[in-house]
């Protein structure tokens, strides 16, 4: 049977302090991760389990690799989890799954949903963050931290707003926020956000920049500009700019490694295209990217390397629906390599150098 789960909570720092900014918490069934809700200004959290609808994704998990041109949309991050129209959820559905906290920059603790009942008491206690060592990047600028009273108030309200997917009304109040505290790279960042979806691409770059140059540690900028010139086929940007995101913080933007895997081979610098898309395999996130798997495999098959190849394109058809735009190529691309593989003469591999 279907009924509502809901659930409360507060997330805090190792220190018991609040988190210095709003916290992704998601459901994560299956090892497939599902935003259901954010924290607010104390680090508490509340909400009804499948009522994310209108939850705008978080700059981490949005305009990724589902998005870059020819990519295939994430296999298996629909369909999770029992919901219906009335938002209710079968308590069987969380077996095997558990609850966190996203913050780059830090790994969060666990809570074990499996066995929860709707008549459940809903808080699950206290999640703790804990920082990763070696990460130099920033998610809230210490510029930031400085901005005065109104120009906070301003942006508070334009990232409720941009959550809620009233872009307009977004882009108004964080204008004003800039305008007020011209060095708030984080309102910066948040309004290149905002217009780059609504498709103002020349000043979603140029608030991108704002926010560097208010503080060039903000990682997040480096993410979206190199998105934004690997769609437009600007290859040494898209590998200088994913490049730098990933020694800033080489484990919270799985995203940033595909990137520089398609921008390195399609620049035929073949070495560094394998390493950033291996790197990326390694990380939780980028293990549920599926196009990592096809980018290695057209790396290596550049390379010679075929059985690496067969490997990884064949990971790549299993982690995709049979209906996908590109599994009918992707066939016929496994089809050629194995051919060479067994020896039957067979034309080279017609193994695209560009992701279109």
């Amino acid at each position: 049977m279907q009924r509502p789960v809901f659930l409360s909570g507060k997330v805090v720092l190792e220190d018991g302090t609040a988190p210095p900014e709003p916290v992704t918490i998601e459901r994560i069934c299956g090892g497939n991760p599902r935003p259901e809700g954010y924290t607010d200004s104390k680090g508490r959290f509340s909400f009804q389990l499948g009522q994310n609808q209108g939850m705008l994704a978080d700059a981490s998990v949005s305009g990724g690799p589902d998005s870059f041109p020819g990519a295939a949309g994430r296999s298996g991050m629909g369909g999770m989890g029992g919901m219906n129209s009335m938002g209710g959820i079968r308590e069987r559905d969380l077996m095997g799954c558990e609850l966190r906290a996203v913050l780059p920059g830090f790994r969060s603790e666990l809570v074990n949903l499996s066995g929860r009942r709707f008549m459940d008491n809903p808080d699950v206690g206290t999640i703790i963050l804990r920082r990763l060592a070696n990460v130099e990047g920033l998610t809230l600028s210490a510029t930031s931290l400085a901005a005065p009273k109104d120009a906070k108030k301003a942006f508070e309200k334009g990232r409720e707003l941009a959550k809620k997917n009233k872009l307009p009304e977004a882009q108004k109040e964080l204008e004003k926020a800039v305008t007020v505290y011209p060095k708030y790279a984080n309102a910066w960042s948040d309004l290149g956000r905002v217009h780059e979806m609504q498709n103002h691409a020349e000043d979603a770059r140029a608030a991108y920049g704002k926010a560097l140059e208010a503080d060039g540690k903000l990682v997040q900028p480096y993410v979206q500009m190199a998105l934004m010139y690997a769609r437009e086929n600007k290859w040494k940007e898209c590998a200088e700019l994913s490049g730098k995101a990933i020694k800033l913080n080489p484990y919270d933007y799985p995203q940033a490694y595909f990137y520089n895997a398609v921008a390195n081979l399609n620049t035929q610098n073949l070495e560094a295209a394998e390493k950033s898309a291996r790197d990326g395999l390694k990380s939780e996130g980028g293990k549920k990217i599926a196009k990592m798997h096809h980018v290695l495999g057209i790396i290596l098959a550049q390379k010679n390397d075929v059985p690496g190849a067969i490997e990884h394109l064949k990971g790549y058809l299993g982690m995709l629906p049979a209906n996908a735009p590109d599994v009918a190529t992707v066939k016929g691309q496994l089809a050629q390599l194995e051919k060479v593989a067994g020896n039957v003469e067979a034309p080279k591999a017609a193994v695209p150098a560009q992701q279109q």
